[in-house]
């Protein structure tokens, strides 16, 4: 009875243990495969180290599995099962990335960028990053032993024997003696550099070809120095090399003394006052008057910085006349209250213009002497020229309005995008002056829309118009206008 009890233990062990075999297995199989998904595929070079059912990860994130690998083309074909809540787009890259050092990989994935075509079932990842291999590693290590042991080799022929030692030791007492001198002429000068250190900001325009000279000359001797240092390596030096170069040091020492030699000299002759920048640093009266241009000059260029040149381009189509009419504008606009207008138009009513002629008759039937006026209207262009000041939202205009005496008032409001705009002119042209009222309404950027009456207080020559009209700052007429004719 005993042993029976035992053997169904065992069996009942059993049962158990296969029963929690295959929900493990279960279990880890729904967490790699993700429940379905979709597959995509990328060719690899190798894919050794890369195994059926392993893990494909984002971010070290498990987001799918190794399905199958097999050959296509000369290179492994790897297909992807991807979970169905990931996404991958079409600039999706995989990478095959080392787990450990016994040469255990798994496929790294870079999801894409959002918003671009998502891949589908079957689809191709375009990008693969090769990563290297334990056998290229070892072959860059070997390779870059054999340089090391090529170098060393050089080191031990040319300083491990006895005359590479003496001449190493050459070396160094020349070096020596030369940092010696160097101190040595420092010392000696450390007065007339001190001088020469006050000056140089003043001077350095003055000093510059010497100066580059001077480096120039530095820059040979440290080439021949790298390529002394070079043969050196490769067992060619010599110690008669060094002294060359040491002796390229001292010329180069001492066209660095003759020129603080010379700059000591120009900044003595501008304390003395000698010279051109000499009398240009001493004399009040050149340099209040330099100063004086200077001011000028920036005054003129800020104005012209400050200054808004506006034009606007304005059509009207006129009701009663089935005419139309057109203006060209010009606003010169120093600050924000003022303005100076230049405007040309072509008015299809033309230019009228008033004759007076005295005539002195000897016909019986005329009067001896009798004055004529007469009405003149040609086929000319309008010209406007007005001061504006702005006082709050109110505008005040005054001077020429189309070839004729004239004011405005002009109102604007919201910002400057509403404008009610008034124009009194026309005087002696008839006997009533022209009077216009026109509303205007920037309904896009820089375009606007008109409507007005035009010659409201003569109901013979009275007009009803609507137009646009295109109002921009034009920055470059500011680099023309201080270079246009003047009469």
């Amino acid at each position: 009875m005993s042993r029976i009890s035992t053997a169904a233990k065992v069996g009942l062990f059993a049962i158990i243990t296969v029963v929690a075999s295959v929900f493990i297995y279960r279990f880890v199989s729904k967490q790699t495969a993700g429940q379905g998904g979709y597959v995509v595929w990328a060719l690899l070079n190798d894919a050794t180290g890369v195994p059926k059912n392993s893990q494909v990860k984002v971010a070290g994130i498990p987001i799918g599995q190794v399905e199958s690998i097999r050959l296509q083309d000369g290179k492994a074909r790897i297909d992807i099962r991807i979970r169905p809540d990931v996404p991958l787009y079409e600039d999706a890259a995989v990478a095959k990335v080392s787990s450990s050092l016994l040469g255990e990989y798994f496929l790294a994935v870079a999801p894409g960028t959002e918003g671009k075509p998502q891949l589908q079932n079957g689809d191709r990842i375009n990008a693969v990053v090769e990563a290297a291999t334990t056998d290229q590693i070892l072959k860059d290590v070997a390779d870059i032993t054999k340089q090391v042991k090529k170098v060393a080799d050089s080191l031990a022929g040319s300083i491990g024997s006895k005359k590479g030692e003496e001449n190493l030791k050459d070396t160094l007492q020349n070096l020596a003696e030369v940092t010696e001198a160097l101190n040595q002429t420092v010392r000696e000068n450390r007065g007339s550099i001190k001088s020469i250190l006050t000056n140089v900001e003043r001077m350095t325009n003055k000093g510059e070809p010497e100066v580059e000279r001077i480096l120039e000359n530095v820059r040979v001797a440290t080439k021949d120095v790298r390529e002394l240092l070079h043969k050196g390596e490769e067992g060619q030096g010599s110690p008669g090399e060094v002294r060359q170069v040491i002796e390229r040091v001292n010329r180069a020492s001492v066209d660095l003394e003759k020129t603080l030699s010379n700059l000591e000299k120009v900044t003595g002759r501008m304390e003395r006052g000698e010279g051109t920048l000499g009398r240009l640093s001493k004399d009040e009266k050149l340099i209040n008057e330099v100063e004086g241009v200077a001011e000028n000059v920036g005054e003129f260029v800020g104005g012209i910085n400050r200054l808004q040149t506006i034009v606007a381009l304005r059509t009207d189509y006129q009701f009663l006349t089935s005419t139309v009419k057109s203006y060209v504008e010009l606003r010169l606009q120093p600050r924000e209250d003022k303005y100076y207008s230049i405007e040309v138009v072509n008015d299809p009513r033309g230019l009228t213009r008033f004759e007076q002629i005295d005539v002195d008759s000897t016909n019986p039937n005329d009067p001896p002497h009798y004055r004529e006026v007469r009405t003149v209207t040609t086929n000319s262009f309008r010209f406007s020229l007005q001061f504006a000041q702005r006082m709050g939202p109110f505008v005040g205009r005054f001077g020429i309005k189309e070839s004729t005496g004239g004011v405005g008032l002009d109102t604007l409001l919201f910002d400057d995008r509403f404008e009610v705009r008034q124009d009194l002119f026309g005087f002696g042209e008839v006997v009533l002056p022209r009077w216009r009222v026109s509303l205007g309404y920037e309904f896009v950027s820089r375009l606007w829309l008109l409507a007005g009456v035009d010659d409201i207080l003569s109901a013979g020559r009275r007009d009803y118009f609507i137009g646009l009209q295109l109002k921009f700052n034009d920055d470059d007429l500011k680099t023309i206008l201080p270079f246009a004719p003047s009469p």
